[in-house]
């Protein structure tokens, strides 16, 4: 990949930090916040998942914002799927991306999903199946979370992460992303990773998933970064995390990765005045929820141009 090329940044707010908490945010404020989003210069949004209510009922109007979200030129909309009868109402929903999580350890595999990775693996297979019968041109992305650790299990060997990469191609993913979901990985060894899938599965290999933790994710995503990624997810204002990890911070904040990538002269598309302003709207949404990031409290540097 060329170093000049344009860094995409993916909202996921609107599922992976809402899931995260209690509160359930009404359908008229989300739809606020992904036109913020989107003003801002995002142009990829991960708009919800398609679990049922009674389990999350945070996420019971991801239609509502697939929809939505579809009228915004330019736009791809990304929902998260654990199963079969998700991915049915994702292909229902038009969405564009349907992100298919699967746990590299076996231990949170079968506490998020009650399932071994292995049997997920299947069920992407059937899930490739019918997103074909259907016609649709819905791009299957698989998520492969825990991939540097796992606070259950612990060490995740690296041979595994490099067989269910393959595992979920051979059934189907049209790519793959990995992801430091509770917050373990430092760059080096984001770096050799990356490294390793990059010489295995080239360029189907297409994001990076970190969180700030223990305050490496800026890090992190440069580390990948450095081997090839151009495309990661963030969150604004660093809200989410994993059920898994308890007293973990979220994701790297957008803002915060806009900053990064902006200091480095590289391209996002990404409008500071307006991110900032959308984390503002969303601490007064979520007030009383522990907010994340940097950028917000310090400003831009007067040696940035605007």
């Amino acid at each position: 990949m060329s170093a000049r090329s344009q860094v995409i940044v993916r909202e996921v707010g609107l599922r992976d930090g809402l899931q995260s908490i209690d509160r359930t945010v009404d359908t008229r404020t989300k739809l606020e916040w992904l036109r913020g989003a989107y003003e801002a210069g995002i142009r990829e949004i991960e708009v919800g998942s398609f679990v049922p209510a009674r389990l999350m009922p945070q996420l019971a109007d991801t239609a509502e914002l697939v929809a939505y979200a579809k009228s915004l030129p330019g736009l791809t909309t990304s929902v998260l799927v654990p199963n079969l009868k998700g991915a049915q109402a994702a292909l229902d929903s038009g969405a564009h991306v349907m992100l298919l999580p699967l746990s590299a350890s076996h231990a949170h595999s079968l506490a998020n999903l009650r399932k071994t990775p292995d049997a997920v693996v299947e069920e992407i297979g059937r899930i490739r199946a019918l997103r074909d019968s259907s016609g649709s041109k819905c791009i299957l992305e698989v998520g492969l979370s825990t991939a540097f650790g796992c606070t259950i299990q612990g060490q995740v060997p690296e041979s595994e992460v490099m067989r269910l990469l393959m595992a979920v191609l051979d059934a189907g993913a049209d790519r793959v992303g990995l992801a430091d979901t509770v917050g373990y990985a430092d760059p080096y060894q984001v770096k050799q990773l990356f490294e390793k899938a990059f010489a295995q599965v080239d360029d189907r290999l297409c994001c990076g998933h970190f969180h700030d933790t223990r305050g490496l994710g800026l890090a992190n995503v440069f580390a990948a970064w450095e081997t090839g990624i151009r495309r990661f997810d963030a969150c604004t204002a660093g809200i989410g995390g994993c059920p898994h990890a308890p007293g973990a911070s979220g994701n790297v904040a957008t803002e915060d990765m806009a900053y990064l990538f902006a200091s480095m002269g590289q391209t996002t598309g990404l409008a500071f005045e307006k991110l900032l302003a959308l984390r503002a709207n969303v601490a007064h949404w979520l007030e009383g929820e522990r907010l994340y990031g940097s950028v917000w409290r310090a400003g831009l540097p007067k040696s940035m141009a605007r």
